[in-house]
Formats: structure tokens, C-alpha cells, sequence
């Protein structure tokens, strides 16, 4: 039995390998031979994309072509992180956790899936599918004939419907997956080729974008200022004597980022808020304060307190203090903020996402004298 089983499996494994090189022929004599726009070009399974050549509506790459790894969320920034200065992107203190791998979303009406027939019809019509040439595209969206479907929730093998004229005597869109990362091996979940959705409602499927999706979306679009932290004594400390660190009032403010995706009327708002500056001093020859590491941020944005003039020997509020010197070879010391991520939504949900931090690092050199004149 056991020898049966593997023997079709092996079958299996054939044929699959059989029709993924036959598509591939197919797709090679089809573009060399630049088939009329009546013809039906092959299939590309895959994220094979090729430069199609026209303009087209919907979510457009780089290229011009339709492409599933570009989404039509707008974003926003209603305070603050709106892409000024030195920023940087947050990482997740959160090991597990990442933004969504993929969703559904509108990308024509009936009228510009028409017009993107008429004057392109080359791209991707799934995450994982792209069309190349009229005769696909005309065949389904215009005349009805039925397509394959790559649908993680659908039975193996699932076949689309087709549409009669595009659906111009409809109100609604036609919605289509997309993957910031198509290679991602969970946006196979939104395997469907592009479907109509009638105006004012969301495809029944278990991608499709909620409020909660657009926020962790716009959790990657956070920016947030470099990490400069003032030292005294800068850039040089003295074995056993206090560092001071510091930050002045209004240097962290929240990020507030505002993903909106067009035809839904969803929304979402995610912010940032610094709560804390943590220090790695770089050497375990070292203890820092609070002992911790972590020097609260308070409400003006301040970290810390200034060194003046006589506070040499007193213990800072957050500071290091080095216990052995660099000896030509400086220490990096880490000056990491941890951001709390919120987020509210167009439906009146909200909530928490994993914080966020964003590290920068600097030299520091210390060394080997016990007294110090400031």
C-alpha cells in the first residue's frame, strides 16, 4: 500500500513539474510571437512580472504594469514622522509578530477595467497570477468564460465565474489581492483572481481589510527621529565617574500615522508614543542608572536631567559609569527609545500593537584617570 501511495505521489510531483514547464512554453512562444490582442496569452503563475508597455488604473507598479505588491492604502501623517529630517523605521519588541501578509482591496470599476483591457490588459490579476495580452482578460471580464483560482480557502482547483461586459451596468469594484511581499509564503492565503463586490460592501472572505488591517499596515510606516542623546562628558568619559544622559524637553513627540483605503470607507489611525530611552553601555564593565537601563520619558519630552556645573560626584537619574577603560578601542553605547504602538479604527475598535523601539549607537571612549576637572 505504502508502495502504491508513493508511487502516485510521484505521479503527482510529474505532472505538476509537466504543466509548470508547459505553461512556461507557452508563455516564451506567446510573447516572441506578439500575438494579436485577440489571442489568450498564458498564464504566469508565479511573480514573474513583465513591463506590459501602457498606462493602467488600478494598484500600478513601477513599470507601469499591474502589480500585487502595490497597495492603494493612503497614508498620512496627521502629527509628527511625516518623513522629515533623519527618521528611521520602527522594529517590534515582538519577535512573533508582523503585519498583515496580505488582503483584498478595490482596484477598478467597471469602467476602468475596461479601459485597462482596451489599452493595456498586462499584469497581475492575482498575487500569484498574472495575465499577459487581451484574450485572458477579454474572455473572463467580458464574455463570461470561466478562470482558475488560486484560493487557499476555496476546494483545490476552484474555478471563477466569469463576467459579462465587465459588469458596466453594475455599481461595485473589482477587488484583487495584494502582498507587500508576493515571495511571502502566507499571501498565498489570497489566492482569488480579481472579483466583483458590489458598492457599499466588503468581500465575505476571512482577508478581508479590516480597520485592524490598515493600522498594522501603517505600524511599518512609522518614522521616528534618531536617537541623539546629549552626554557630560561628551563622547569621553572617566573610569568611575558618572556620564550624564539627557535628552531636552520636546525631543520625542508622538507619531500619529492615518491609513485609508479608497471606495471602503475604512480607516485607521496608529500612534507612536515614546515612553522610554534604554542605554546598552557597551562593556559589561559598566553599571548604569537606574540600574535597569531604562530612564523614563516624561510628558515635555525631556529624558533625564542636564549636568550643571557641581554635579560631578552626585549619582545622575539616567547615566552610566564606566569601570574599566577603552584602551584605543572605543565602547558602543546603544541608546534605544521604546515607542507604545495604539491604534483606533472607522468602526470604533482600537487597541494595542507590540512596542516598537529604534536604536542608534556612538562611540565612547573612557579613560584611565580618577578625577576630573568640569
Amino acid at each position: 500500500m505504502a508502495d502504491r501511495v508513493h508511487e502516485l505521489e510521484e505521479g503527482r510531483l510529474l505532472l505538476m513539474t509537466w504543466r509548470k514547464e508547459a505553461l512556461s512554453t507557452i508563455v516564451a512562444t506567446a510573447l516572441a510571437a506578439a500575438l494579436s490582442t485577440t489571442s489568450a496569452h498564458a498564464i504566469g503563475v508565479g511573480n514573474d512580472k513583465k513591463p506590459s508597455g501602457g498606462n493602467t488604473t488600478g494598484n500600478a507598479g513601477s513599470n507601469g504594469t499591474l502589480s500585487a505588491s502595490v497597495s492603494n492604502i493612503k497614508l498620512t501623517y496627521p502629527s509628527g514622522g511625516g518623513g522629515d529630517g533623519k527618521q528611521g523605521n520602527l522594529g517590534t519588541v515582538d519577535p512573533n509578530w508582523k503585519p498583515p501578509a496580505c488582503w483584498y482591496e478595490p482596484a477598478f470599476t467597471p469602467e476602468q477595467l475596461k479601459h485597462f483591457v482596451d489599452t493595456d490588459s498586462g499584469g497581475d490579476v492575482g498575487i500569484h497570477e498574472s495575465w499577459w495580452g487581451k484574450g485572458l482578460w477579454t474572455d473572463h471580464y467580458r464574455d463570461g468564460k470561466p478562470a482558475d483560482n488560486f484560493d487557499m480557502h476555496a476546494p483545490t482547483n476552484s474555478t471563477a465565474e466569469g463576467y459579462k461586459n465587465y459588469n458596466l451596468s453594475k455599481d461595485g469594484y473589482f477587488w484583487r489581492g495584494v502582498a507587500p511581499d508576493p515571495n511571502d509564503s502566507e499571501s498565498w492565503d489570497c489566492g482569488r483572481i480579481m472579483f466583483w463586490v458590489d458598492a457599499g460592501k466588503v468581500p465575505d472572505d476571512p482577508n478581508t481589510p479590516t480597520p485592524k488591517t490598515l493600522a498594522e499596515y501603517a505600524y511599518n510606516k512609522v518614522k521616528v527621529p534618531d536617537t541623539e542623546i546629549d552626554l557630560k562628558p561628551e563622547a569621553k568619559s572617566t573610569v568611575n565617574l558618572p556620564t550624564w544622559v539627557w535628552l531636552d524637553k520636546g525631543t520625542f513627540k508622538d507619531v500619529k500615522v492615518r491609513a485609508e483605503l479608497p471606495n471602503t470607507g475604512l480607516w485607521a489611525e496608529t500612534t507612536a508614543k515614546p515612553v522610554a530611552l534604554h542605554l546598552e553601555p557597551g562593556t559589561e564593565d559598566a553599571e548604569t542608572f537606574p540600574a535597569s537601563g531604562n530612564c523614563e520619558i516624561n510628558e515635555d519630552g525631556s529624558i533625564g536631567t542636564p549636568y550643571t556645573k557641581g554635579d560631578a560626584d552626585k549619582t545622575p537619574p539616567c547615566g552610566i559609569r564606566y569601570l574599566r577603560a577603552t584602551n584605543g578601542t572605543p565602547y558602543q553605547l546603544s541608546a534605544s527609545v521604546t515607542w507604545q504602538i495604539t491604534w483606533e479604527g472607522s468602526d470604533g475598535t482600537g487597541g494595542d500593537l507590540p512596542d516598537g523601539t529604534f536604536e542608534t549607537t556612538q562611540d565612547m571612549n573612557v579613560q584611565e584617570i580618577q578625577s576630573i576637572n568640569r
